[in-house]
């Protein structure tokens, strides 16, 4: 297995510019996983690792060693698809086998590897059979045992579990956890469902536009997001946003003010803002409450109730054109077309500049 670093990787199509320069240092053994929208770069930039596109300029490296102009088999890698493309006529055994037989590796070693592999996915039982033979999930372990038998230094997935139902996702999503674990192997990891990335990355790179806009825990993107983009991306429900006008500055603290919940008071030292300026304050729906009896910050009218056993999402429409998402308690008593008042702490709010950079409250 082994470290990866990127130095100011950069990949263009003729004039469009698909990745801007892309600094990462991965270290041996970790788990990475690129998210974000569709069309923002992360296959891109997964398939420049494993080298089926040139990089346009800057420095790949895995190992120490500069990848850039070395093929896909040079560089020690080994990468999990979407689709499983597994051969229909041969058995599991053979399927998983079948690159380092081409590969000319003796019969003995290709034998002890595709059992190895089949011992760590739990598969010894299905080595005899064809895909046909297999759900979704098991065609997916054989696709990954596939890459297990070459023993790479570095795993690529992209997008793995897209094409399986949710309950397969998840149990697959926790054999891949495990293997990660079994095996202590450099893994990279694409997807767009932030919730695959959260419960499976040591750290997530957010990518939007071919720029990497935060790279971290999980738990500091979804705590301390850098900005806007990242903030609205990593969290489900999506983070609420609101306009805000700043109406006074002293030492460490800023009001701001809303239509949406009047004025509110933050502790933020060093505020850089002038007052008249606006700012955009984000508040996650999980941290947002029915009021009992206390002054509520949000008062509106539901406009959707959404149950979902332990919790209950609600929509209520504000003061303008505002509205809130609530992700409340499973058990609270809301119906749609009723007034509603919503509370919230201030120290869970995140604010931002007018650029959408992220201020430290």
């Amino acid at each position: 297995m082994a470290d990866l670093s990127l130095k100011d990787v950069r990949k263009s199509f003729g004039n469009v510019d698909i990745i801007k320069g892309v600094d990462l240092d991965i270290a041996h053994g970790e788990f990475i996983v690129f998210v974000g929208p569709s069309g923002c770069g992360k296959s891109t930039l997964l398939r420049l690792i494993a080298g089926l596109e040139d990089v346009t300029s800057g420095v790949l490296s895995i190992g120490g060693r500069v990848v850039n102009d070395l093929s896909p088999k040079e560089r020690a890698i080994a990468m999990v698809f979407q689709s499983y493309a597994l051969f229909p006529h041969m058995t599991v055994y053979d399927n998983m086998g079948f690159g380092l037989k081409i590969a000319g590796e003796p019969r003995e070693l290709v034998d002890k590897k595709v059992r190895e592999a089949a011992r760590i996915l739990k598969m010894e039982s299905l080595l005899d059979r064809k895909p046909s033979q297999l759900s979704g999930g098991q065609r997916q372990r054989v696709a990954i045992g596939r890459a297990i038998v070459r023993n790479p230094d570095v795993f690529l997935f992209d997008e793995p579990l897209s094409n399986l139902d949710a309950a397969l996702r998840v149990s697959t999503r926790a054999e891949i956890a495990k293997l990660h674990r079994d095996l202590g192997a450099t893994m990279i990891y694409v997807t767009h469902d932030q919730v695959e990335a959260m419960t499976l990355a040591d750290r997530i790179a957010v990518l939007d536009g071919g720029v990497v806009q935060q790279f971290g825990p999980p738990l500091e993107l979804y705590h301390r997001p850098k900005n806007v983009f990242v903030a609205g991306f990593i969290g489900s429900p999506r983070m609420n946003f609101f306009s805000t006008e700043v109406v006074a500055i002293s030492n460490g603290s800023v009001s701001i003010r809303s239509p949406a919940f009047g004025t509110l008071q933050l502790d933020a030292g060093g505020f850089e803002q002038v007052i008249g300026g606006h700012v955009t304050l984000g508040i996650r729906p999980e941290n947002i409450r029915l009021s009992h009896g206390e002054k509520g910050q949000f008062s509106g009218a539901v406009e959707l109730v959404e149950r979902l056993g332990s919790q209950t999402l609600v929509e209520a429409k504000l003061g303008g054109e505002s509205a809130v998402t609530a992700l409340l308690q499973g058990d609270e008593d809301c119906h749609m077309g009723e007034a509603i008042s919503l509370v919230f702490d201030p120290v869970d709010c995140h604010l931002f500049d007018s650029n959408g950079v992220a201020f430290r409250t």
